[in-house]
């Protein structure tokens, strides 16, 4: 599976991990992770980026916080619709882009959001891709904030392909790559302040050097 193969089967995806299936639960200890960081480190007043925002729980847990230029990417055209139905105010208010991270980082200038993050997105994007990498860092003026599956051990969804133990495959379907965001975003220019585990979540906090 190439990273085309992955975009479109996520694009595609329905029922479980679909967009429909995360507005259900709702927003999340996660969601609370990153609005905490968020709200200390750039305030409610900071333009906000969502890498891979789904149907918009995170991002409606933001918009309830009183975080108001919020913005979000998503690959699945039906996240949209899930969204103005269920988060009907944040659809109303935000601004989205529905394409793959890949194809719209680019578009956007230098420093384009005070802060940007990802909760269980950029753990699936495949290694002919980790150049967008080099973009999030060049678009983010602030804060950074991961949120995703780095520990192996942790996961209890974890499935070894190839004796490869820095990938699963979610459900025998999806490829799940176990990255060190720390050490990434570490590279490209950005100071850890905060780290903490939730649930099987690394989140990690950065600032712009």
């Amino acid at each position: 599976m190439d990273s085309h193969d992955v975009r479109r089967e996520w694009a595609e995806r329905s029922g479980e991990y679909s967009p429909a299936y995360y507005a259900h639960y709702g927003p999340d200890e996660t969601s609370e992770s990153v609005r905490a960081i968020l709200d200390s480190r750039v305030g409610r007043d900071a333009s906000v980026l969502e890498l891979g925002c789904s149907s918009g729980r995170h991002l409606a847990h933001l918009f309830e916080g009183g975080f108001a230029d919020l913005h979000g990417v998503e690959l699945n055209p039906d996240a949209f619709d899930v969204m103005a139905d269920q988060y009907p105010d944040l659809w109303e208010s935000g601004t989205f882009y529905a394409d793959a991270i890949e194809d719209v980082v680019g578009d956007f200038d230098d420093d384009a959001f005070d802060a940007v993050y990802s909760v269980e997105t950029l753990q699936h994007v495949h290694p002919d891709a980790e150049w967008v990498f080099d973009e999030i860092a060049r678009i983010t003026g602030d804060a950074l904030v991961t949120a995703e599956i780095e520990d192996a051990a942790a996961d209890a969804e974890r499935v070894e392909r190839d004796d490869d133990p820095d990938v699963n495959f979610v459900r025998d379907e999806f490829p799940l790559y176990y990255r060190d965001w720390g050490e990434i975003f570490g590279d490209l220019g950005f100071e850890q302040v905060e780290h903490r585990t939730v649930k099987r979540d690394t989140v990690r906090a950065f600032r712009a050097r």
